[in-house]
Formats: C-alpha cells, sequence, structure tokens
C-alpha cells in the first residue's frame, strides 16, 4: 500500500504552485476548473512520483494556523544531501521565507531545515 496523494486548500494556487516547481522540481498538470463549484486544482508531481493536490474554490474558511496544531503538520522533502539542505534552505531564507529550524542534525538523527512556506504551510528540507 502507499499514499496516492495528499491535497490541500490554499487560497492562492498560481503562488504555492510556482513555489513547489520553483523550489522542489515539482511538475503540474494542466488546471482544472469545476465551473459549478468553482473548484480549481493542480497535481503536482515529484521526482519519485509522489504527488500533491493543490485546491482553491471560492467558499474556503482561512484561520490563523499555528505552529503547534493537532492535525498534519508540515511536508518533509529529502533533497539527497547536507550541502542541497543548506543550498535551499539559504535561498527560500534570501527569497524572503521564515526559517523555523535549522539546518541541523536533530535528536532523532536527521540532517534537516524546516520552514514557513506559502500560506504558513511548514516544510521540511531534509537529506
Amino acid at each position: 500500500m502507499k499514499i496516492e496523494h495528499i491535497a490541500m486548500y490554499v487560497n492562492d494556487l498560481e503562488a504555492t504552485k510556482d513555489f513547489f516547481v520553483k523550489f522542489f522540481g515539482a511538475s503540474s498538470n494542466a488546471k482544472y476548473h469545476n465551473h459549478k463549484t468553482g473548484l480549481e486544482t493542480y497535481f503536482l508531481s515529484f521526482e519519485d512520483r509522489t504527488r500533491l493536490e493543490i485546491m482553491t474554490r471560492p467558499d474556503l474558511v482561512s484561520s490563523e494556523k499555528s505552529l503547534m496544531a493537532t492535525g498534519y503538520i508540515h511536508l518533509a522533502f529529502s533533497v539527497g544531501s547536507k550541502e542541497r539542505v543548506d543550498a535551499l534552505t539559504s535561498q527560500l531564507e534570501q527569497e524572503g521565507y521564515r526559517i523555523l529550524s535549522g539546518p541541523r542534525t536533530t535528536g532523532d538523527g536527521y540532517y534537516e531545515s524546516c520552514i514557513l512556506g506559502p500560506e504558513g504551510n511548514q516544510i521540511e528540507i531534509t537529506v
């Protein structure tokens, strides 16, 4: 068994798509738009065939996100080396994204950083 895809609602569909394409090498399908409900979606595919569905619709309800909330808390991307973790973290910081932690080796042995991506979503970058 495997996870087929993960989905998340976003307010700014295009900016979120561009973020994952630019920084994480995602490729995107053509946008789907359901004119009846207003739903718009992209499927973003990554190198290992993992897929992330990003969605928006006019009736979304936004709420403040807490870094310590229950539920799904971050997406983690393996970039292959400590050097790539460092470089991508630095690039994201230079582009104005907030670094929450790292790069560092965690107590359980992961080399990682965590940034606050589009719309307050936590993105972990690991070897």
